[in-house]
């Protein structure tokens, strides 16, 4: 899932997957602004079949948190 999810991450924000850790933080580390996450979730959503609700994009700040969360939603990589 890691790899699968690098990929959307460096597309969406124009980064190289290389740069992407599981600890990396999407605004301080991959320097994402609001539209940017916006639109990484929308991607992810779409790859995954998946509903993330705004109220739990706060908890989100990581790229192990998204990995974190689909996989709560029982999400298979």
């Amino acid at each position: 899932m890691l790899e699968n999810i690098k990929k959307i991450i460096a597309d969406q924000l124009n980064v190289q997957e290389s740069e992407i850790q599981l600890t990396s933080s999407f605004k301080e580390d991959l320097g994402a602004d609001s539209l940017d996450l916006f639109e990484l979730v929308m991607a992810i959503e779409e790859e995954y079949e998946v509903e993330i609700p705004a109220e739990d994009l706060a908890n989100i700040a990581t790229v192990e948190g998204v990995i974190s969360y689909l996989k709560d939603k029982g999400v298979e990589a």
